[in-house]
């Protein structure tokens, strides 16, 4: 297991606040307005997130609408990070949490915001990366993005009016992070292997499977490689298990050998 991450501070360019180096990193998949990034940015400064990632916004960057909305909170803007794609913005984070208003049939962990934060709380007490995932304002993640994370996260809210705003989203979120304490109570179990690990096991393994012709059918490609990414995803594996698991793809792949003595004839 690695050693807790010690928790670094840093004043931030106005106000004085703290922000906890070692909080989740929060990303935005493709937000649609800058002013919610710059709302955004303001609450995980009230709360102690310092890390914010985009993954392909529907606006240039930089956005001086952001900065405006930022009220303050620049300090989160000018180190923020842009991405192409939500795989590419997680690459080095070991669990992730994605907001979902919707039950997608996907089997994996749930959470409220509550209980998101004492289970990111304890991963990182063990020295792991955690990452708390947001889909755009008018369509939410799609089931790809989704398959990414380790447990969904669910606000309750009316439900004769749910539409919630990003920044709102990830404020609650913030906020019970930072209700929870300062302090986060250990985690056990091994270090699972960081995103980009559990790509390149899940895109090797895919590739094997179209190869031979397992999928059949375009539909089936869809539907059963969300299937396997929820598997491997579940399995929690370390990055030796994804190692092992990656050289045995790479046996089966060039089938069985030929063993002295067994020819026939």
């Amino acid at each position: 297991m690695a050693p807790p991450v010690a928790f670094k501070r840093t004043k931030a360019a106005r106000g004085g606040i703290d922000v906890l180096e070692a909080a989740p990193v929060v990303i935005l998949a493709r937000p649609q307005m800058a002013e919610n990034v710059g709302t955004t940015a303001r609450a995980m400064l009230n709360f102690g997130l310092g890390e914010l990632r985009l993954v392909a916004p529907d606006f240039g960057w930089p956005n001086a609408k952001a900065v405006a909305a930022a009220s303050g909170a620049a300090e989160i803007l000018n180190r923020m990070q842009v991405f192409s794609t939500v795989a590419e913005a997680v690459f080095d984070l070991h669990h992730l949490y994605a907001t979902t208003a919707r039950d997608r049939g996907l089997v994996k962990e749930q959470h409220d915001p509550a209980s998101a934060a004492a289970a990111a709380r304890a991963q990182v007490a063990a020295g792991r990366r955690v990452g708390l995932l947001f889909g755009p304002e008018r369509t939410g993640l799609d089931n790809d993005e989704l398959a990414l994370a380790d447990g969904l996260v669910r606000i309750d809210v009316n439900p004769l009016f749910p539409s919630l705003n990003l920044a709102q989203a990830v404020l609650l979120c913030a906020y019970e992070w930072r209700r929870q304490g300062a302090e986060p109570a250990a985690a056990a179990g091994p270090e699972p292997a960081p995103k980009a690990a559990l790509d390149g096991l899940l895109r090797q393994l895919l590739a094997e499977l179209e190869d031979v012709g397992f999928f059949r059918s375009p539909d089936r490609r869809v539907s059963l490689g969300r299937a396997i990414a929820a598997m491997v995803e579940r399995m929690r594996l370390t990055a030796p298990e994804v190692q092992l698991m990656r050289g045995i793809v790479k046996e089966l792949r060039r089938g069985p050998l030929k063993r002295p003595g067994n020819d026939s004839g």
